[in-house]
């Protein structure tokens, strides 16, 4: 199984370096940046199978603005926002724009490990299926060819044999030539 690629954002720099180290000891491809700004660049540089935001940030671009600009980027990046302003209305408003998940502050590990586990299974689930569709269509374009190739050699025969027919049918002709002439047609099509 692959590891998530994760962008954490936070402009603590104690929460971010801390979210940081979990992560990669977890074992996951981690990437992190300090603002919104940093982060809106880093997304249109390359992809995040996650983006954990912090919702609450200065210079221009917070959490909100991370998950549209992730969004904007590519639908597959899910976006958690992190947030010690934790409301209702928040969550409401993160999750119309696409958020997988809305956490609170102090962050409870475990429970963060179980929604990054949630989001790969579901990738998985999704890779699994597109994978399975491409299989599908490779079997349906080959069979599609198959039959084509089997109409037209059975369409084939047909006309030998509507000949072969023909010419043992034929009254003007000695019975020996008659079936050499249906033997020649014969090995015309096989």
């Amino acid at each position: 199984m692959q590891s998530l690629k994760i962008l954490v954002v936070d402009d603590d720099a104690v929460t971010r370096s801390l979210i940081f180290r979990k992560l990669k000891k977890a074992d996951y491809e981690v990437d992190a940046a300090e603002d919104g700004v940093e982060a809106v660049r880093l997304i249109s540089d390359q992809y995040y199978d996650v983006i954990l935001t912090d919702l609450m940030m200065p210079g221009g671009v917070d959490g909100i603005g991370v998950l549209e600009s992730a969004k904007a980027n590519n639908l597959k990046t899910e976006v958690i926002l992190i947030t010690a302003h934790g409301t209702i209305e928040n969550a409401i408003t993160a999750m119309k724009k696409g958020a997988a998940d809305y956490l609170q502050k102090p962050i409870i590990f475990d429970e963060l490990f179980l929604r990054l586990d949630k989001i790969q299974s579901l990738k998985n689930i999704i890779k699994n299926a597109t994978d399975l569709r491409e299989a599908m269509d490779v079997t349906e374009k080959a069979s599609c060819e198959t039959i084509q190739n089997l109409e037209l050699t059975v369409d084939q025969l047909k006309n030998a044999l509507d000949t072969i027919e023909s010419v043992l049918a034929r009254k003007d002709l000695d019975p020996e030539e008659r079936i050499n002439m249906a033997i020649d047609c014969y090995q015309q099509v096989s």
